[in-house]
């Protein structure tokens, strides 16, 4: 029996369930390379690649793993930044049964060697920027073939001499462009079981302590996307002789004037800017799946430059946008965004951290087009929950309705009894996003999955329409002299004052208390305030209890590469 679910806001146009096939990922690409051969699939650096192209050059490469000695079930990490190579890497992964184990290249060689050790990896695919800190690692781990690839190799010959890198022989480990040569563009023929077979190993991203792989089989995976793909684009899902598609009936029997066509969904062809990494689950999940399924073409960015992005979307013609609060943040304050017509943005989308409701108004005040907030977490492969796909449906501070096939509870944090609309507590999961588990943990899987359902550890509530609320982290509570403070409801009020940039709320511990709450504050250039100022203009809108007890100016808030900011450093601070 599942939980009872409220459809009385569900959007139009979209079934309550989605017909999911049993394929691996790879079928994501190979599908539309099928329909779309000759559409670019991706844009980076003045180069563009073709669906057809990124289809053969995946196959090509992993023939040249299967060449290596890598088979199905093996882990393969990939220490890369956005960038042609790890898409290709990607692909072939799945297509050869491999397992998927994104390490950040933001990690510093303690958590890197950790995270190596952890899933056993033993296949290794780097930048050359980066495996100086690779290089002092590797004897400490199972790696067997430690593979490096270079910015350069995306240049066209003919510009090459105007960029300002240059190709450097690789001295250590194996040149990514070897295995593309000898890899044959011979089929592939694994069998892969998408309910049982592991297509990621990602790891949660630390930002409460030593993160854990989440398994994530091609079944969620899959899953997840098409969730994505249909709660954007309506309609149903058909498989046949190996390509996926739209069936857009549902859309046309319950929007009658609609002006669609029925072959084809809304987001389809579509242009998308992508600096969300693909090392992140949101990355890899909502933007490189995502669009490539719906056949978009990407333009994709190996780091934030926000003038470069900022001016992307006329340069490309972009029709969507999207990343963490924290991309959207340094966007709206800089110059160049009021010189772009942003009018052409048709989704804007926020996820992975909370959105305080004052940068949601800004972005509604920039953008004409659907500006909407979702939910997921890694354990789930990326996505849960998501505003309906229209401006008059989203709701302001909420993450949206549980998608399809989707089923949230919000529980007691001691008891674990199920709270009724509007009370705050655990939220737990159902669906088939939700993880296998997390690898070679047993007891904190049996921690966390309890009869079907996860257990996030987040801190929320649902309104009357169905709609989930995220309050805070159950792990980032302060409890000052027995009550509970929220620190999401404090930066709100921060994020509300004009000189505050960006800002987050920890708690510390204190003799009488239990734990005071501080904030950490970065202000506007050229601007400045006192703590005093700031403790003020909070502490006379909460209650006694929740006053901010210090206030700590910093130039930068130290934040992971999905962008949610790490209070655990904050804390170590303290």
């Amino acid at each position: 029996m599942e939980a009872p679910k409220n459809y009385s806001s569900w959007p139009k146009g979209r079934p309550r369930s989605l017909n999911y096939p049993d394929i691996p990922v790879h079928k994501i690409l190979t599908s539309t390379a099928t329909k779309f051969p000759d559409m670019v699939a991706l844009r980076f650096m003045g180069i563009e690649i073709t669906y057809r192209e990124l289809d053969t050059l995946s196959t090509r490469f992993a023939n040249g793993l299967l060449k290596r000695g890598v088979k199905k079930g093996d882990r393969v990490a990939v220490h890369l930044p956005n960038c042609p190579q790890f898409a290709i890497a990607y692909y072939a992964m799945m297509k050869i049964g491999a397992v998927f184990v994104p390490c950040s290249p933001l990690m510093v060689e303690r958590e890197i060697e950790y995270q190596l050790n952890d899933s056993g990896a033993e296949i290794l695919i780097t930048l050359d920027l980066l495996s100086g800190s690779i290089e002092n690692i590797l004897k400490k781990t199972k790696i067997k073939n430690h593979i490096v690839t270079t910015m350069p190799d995306n240049y066209p010959p003919v510009s090459a001499p105007l960029k300002m890198l240059k190709k450097s022989p690789i001295k250590k480990g194996e040149d990514f462009l070897n295995l593309l040569n000898d890899g044959s563009e011979d089929p592939i023929n694994v069998n892969i079981n998408p309910k049982k077979d592991i297509a990621h190993l990602g790891y949660t991203g630390g930002t409460t302590g030593l993160s854990k792989g989440v398994v994530m089989t091609h079944y969620n995976v899959v899953a997840n996307v098409l969730q994505i793909a249909h709660w954007f684009g309506g309609g149903d899902v058909i498989y046949e002789n190996g390509i996926i598609s739209h069936d857009m009936t549902p859309m046309k029997e319950e929007i009658e004037d609609i002006d669609i066509d029925i072959e084809r969904p809304m987001i389809e062809r579509m242009t998308v800017l992508v600096v969300v990494p693909w090392f992140h689950v949101m990355g890899s999940i909502g933007y490189l799946n995502f669009p490539i399924y719906s056949a978009m073409t990407m333009i994709v960015f190996p780091r934030l430059d926000a003038v470069e992005y900022i001016r992307a979307v006329d340069k490309y013609e972009a029709d969507i946008m999207g990343g963490a609060p924290q991309l959207y943040i340094p966007l709206l304050e800089d110059p160049e965004f009021k010189k772009v017509d942003m009018s052409r943005i048709k989704f804007a989308v926020s996820a992975a951290a909370p959105l305080p409701v004052p940068v949601l108004e800004k972005m509604l005040n920039a953008f004409s087009g659907v500006v909407c907030e979702g939910y997921g977490l890694t354990e789930v492969t990326g996505m849960a929950t998501m505003n309906p796909p229209s401006r008059e449906a989203s709701k302001a501070g909420s993450v949206g309705l549980p998608v399809f096939d989707t089923f949230m509870k919000v529980v007691d944090v001691k008891s674990g009894e199920v709270l009724p609309q509007g009370e705050e507590g655990e939220l737990c999961i159902k669906g088939p996003q939700c993880m296998g588990g997390y690898w070679n943990r047993a007891d904190e899987t049996k921690a966390t999955l309890k009869d079907g359902w996860l257990f996030t550890g987040d801190i929320g509530y649902e309104d009357e329409d169905g709609y989930f609320y995220i309050t805070d982290r159950k792990k980032d509570l302060i409890i000052y002299k027995g009550y509970n403070v929220y620190p999401r409801e404090l930066e709100e009020l921060l994020f509300a004052n004009p000189k505050v940039v960006q800002c987050a709320v920890v708690g510390k511990k204190a003799e009488k208390g239990g734990e005071i709450p501080v904030a950490f504050i970065q202000l506007k250039a050229d601007v400045k305030a006192t703590a005093d100022e700031m403790m003020e203009f909070v502490n006379k809108q909460v209650a006694p209890y929740k006053q901010i007890r210090e206030v700590h100016f910093i130039d930068e808030l130290p934040v992971s590469g999905a962008g949610k900011v790490l209070k655990r450093v904050l804390k170590e601070r303290l």
